[in-house]
């Protein structure tokens, strides 16, 4: 799906550019340039056709269906989103705001954004490929686990308090739109024309907003990923001791990849003997709980509600991690 971007890629960094593929400078400017090119179109297309499809559907009934009548439920479908679509951290936060101005509790919105980068379907089947079926769907059920958890502590911590407040605004003008008669998408059914201008005003206001944190974001990724030695992982992450989870934890904050991109990764790391449970904690803490991810996240979240999520985050895959570490005998 996304081979369009890789090729790009390619073109540019070693085709025009002329830098080498084998090079640090050459992996890092190819990630760069792939990944900006790619969240970038995503973050337009998925705000349009989201600001599109929040024009054209019952708003007030899907919101209180996710809101109120099925909370249980509404967590779940969060989760199951976050699985089905194939999007990595970054380009996730879209959706994330559109589900913020549609008035979408947060926990719910939380639980789509901590699940949609740890799964996705080819990342599913390199799994199953790579370590059978047992551990795929062990894996699934825990990455939607993780994301219905995180969810269901940040509402009950009240934790959309702690919005940026333009994001806040939009939660609350969300909210209210069920209940006013002065909506902002009226109930009368608009015409293609009004629904696309609403969808094109939205896209320009949020790109506008968050393009800049996509650069800086990505920018630290690519860094990271191409100066980072080879083997040094592997290296300084123990053998299987208890602390070797949440160290992997840590280490895998600066770093950035999406779910597909860390299946390699994951692969080498277990056919270099790392434990299964320290390797996947490590993956997902790079894949949902990275630095470029938090940068970008800043623009809709205030320090205090980024802190509780990252402390969450680090928690539940150190549990994980520890868990894993002591069923691999039984997997």
């Amino acid at each position: 799906m996304f081979q369009i971007f890789t090729e790009f890629a390619t073109w540019l960094v070693y085709g025009v550019f002329g830098l080498e593929a084998d090079s640090a400078l050459g992996g890092a400017v190819h990630f760069f340039v792939e990944d900006v090119s790619k969240i970038f179109v995503l973050l337009v297309m998925m705000i349009y056709f989201i600001a599109l499809l929040r024009a054209s559907l019952d708003v007030e009934r899907v919101r209180d269906y996710l809101a109120s009548k099925n909370r249980g439920v509404g967590y779940l479908l969060g989760s199951t989103f976050g699985a089905i679509t194939p999007f990595c951290s970054c380009s996730s936060i879209p959706v994330f705001l559109g589900f913020t101005s549609a008035g979408i509790p947060l926990g719910i919105t939380m639980a789509f954004l901590i699940t949609s980068p740890l799964i996705n379907e080819v990342a599913v089947l390199l799994l199953m490929s790579l370590l059978g079926w047992k551990f795929t769907l062990l894996y699934v059920v825990v990455g939607m686990t993780v994301g219905i958890v995180s969810g269901l502590l940040l509402d009950a911590m009240k934790a959309e308090r702690w919005l940026q407040s333009f994001a806040a605004e939009a939660l609350v003008r969300g909210r209210q739109m069920a209940l006013s008669n002065d909506a902002a998408i009226p109930d009368r059914v608009l015409s293609f024309s009004e629904r696309h201008a609403f969808a094109k005003t939205e896209a320009i206001e949020i790109f506008s907003r968050v393009w800049k944190w996509v650069v800086i974001g990505v920018g630290l990724g690519a860094a990271l990923h191409g100066f980072v030695p080879e083997g040094w992982v592997e290296t300084h992450l123990g053998q299987g001791q208890w602390w070797s989870v949440p160290v992997a934890v840590l280490i895998g904050i600066p770093l950035y990849s999406n779910a597909t991109g860390i299946i390699p990764v994951m692969e080498s790391l277990l056919a270099n003997g790392l434990p299964i449970g320290t390797t996947l904690a490590f993956c997902m803490s790079t894949v949902a709980a990275s630095f470029p991810e938090f940068v970008l996240l800043k623009q809709v979240m205030q320090w205090r509600l980024l802190a509780v999520l990252l402390v969450v985050l680090l928690t539940a895959f150190t549990l994980v991690g520890w868990i894993f570490n002591f069923a691999a005998p039984y997997l």
